[in-house]
């Protein structure tokens, strides 16, 4: 990765920013298989925001990206889709949202971290607790994240929300009917689509890009990515690779 460019008022963040977040307890090393099987017991994975709190980093993040909980893998490094052969971290290069495809396989680098939160990039979780695959996730479990997430997205105000995983989605804001893309702010009948998420942040459906997904690639992920991107006013970066 490239040296970051120095930090001031241009990045909307505090000219002494310095990653804030727990780096990996492995030190580097991808997880072993008895690490992975211990991970579910293991603390949440820290949010990846520009600062610790949501109250300091309102205002400061462009893109608010939201999985549906962490896998063993994610929580045994403390970094989010962080499974080797997840296509999150690929298509967000391909789409010129970051220069660079991150490894997050042995966690963040500060490098990393500082790159995100120079790009305006928070990365949350609908739920905290960690499962080999969502479905072992609890209909209550996700609809509590979704009440939570608007609850943020309030506090947060970033530019646009974008949840990963329409099924997911569905069940944590109760529309089955529900597609991928942009979602309405309101539903036919004229009730918010989402209750108390707020009018002027747009929220986005967009699919999971684990590698069990077989319907996308990370250029079709790419291309939604975009899409996303652009709505925020956020420009491409060069470099991608």
């Amino acid at each position: 990765m490239s040296p970051p460019a120095p930090l001031g008022p241009e990045s909307g963040l505090p000219a002494r920013w310095r990653p804030w977040r727990r780096p990996s307890p492995l030190g580097g090393a991808r997880p072993t298989p008895a690490q992975l099987a211990a991970a579910a017991e293991g603390p949440v994975r820290d949010d990846v925001l520009p600062l610790p709190d949501d109250a300091q980093s309102a205002g400061r993040v462009r893109l608010l990206i939201v999985g549906i909980n962490p896998s063993p893998w994610t929580t045994a490094v403390n970094a989010p889709f962080a499974r080797p052969g997840n296509r999150f971290w690929p298509s967000l290069a391909a789409a010129g949202i970051l220069p660079c495809t991150v490894d997050a396989s042995r966690g963040l680098s500060p490098a990393d971290e500082r790159l995100l939160a120079e790009r305006g990039i928070g990365i949350a979780n609908l739920v905290g607790r960690t499962t080999a695959r969502a479905a072992q996730l609890k209909p209550a479990e996700l609809r509590a994240g979704g009440q939570r997430l608007a609850r943020r997205t309030a506090v947060l105000r970033p530019g646009a929300v974008a949840i990963v995983g329409i099924t997911a989605f569905r069940t944590a804001f109760d529309r089955p009917a529900a597609v991928l893309g942009r979602q309405p702010a309101a539903a036919d009948d004229g009730a918010p689509w989402v209750p108390g998420w707020p009018h002027d942040v747009p929220l986005w459906a967009l699919p999971n890009p684990s590698g069990l997904n077989a319907h996308e690639t990370a250029d079709t992920l790419a291309a939604k990515w975009r899409e996303v991107w652009a709505a925020t006013g956020g420009a491409p970066e060069s470099g991608r690779g």
